[in-house]
């Protein structure tokens, strides 16, 4: 399954943290969620998924909890 790793901006803290991994979590496929937090900067954000994801969804969904996906995900 490939990991593909996103950089989110805005994210301070577990909560946020929670509020990102529940989001993409409830995307198809996604396996698995993990995100090297940086208070305040931005965040990698590791997404394991049955195959790959649309940019587009992923972005709609980190906006739904409430931050930005700062730049294209590229494959780890």
């Amino acid at each position: 399954m490939p990991t593909t790793t996103y950089s989110v901006n805005g994210m301070t803290c577990g909560h946020c943290t929670a509020a990102v991994t529940e989001e993409l979590g409830k995307l198809p496929g996604v396996q698995e969620v993990a995100i090297d937090l940086v208070k305040g900067g931005t965040s990698a954000v590791h997404v394991t998924s049955e195959g790959a994801l649309d940019e587009t969804v992923v972005r709609e969904a980190v906006d739904e909890a409430g931050y930005e996906l700062a730049a294209p995900g590229a494959s780890a």
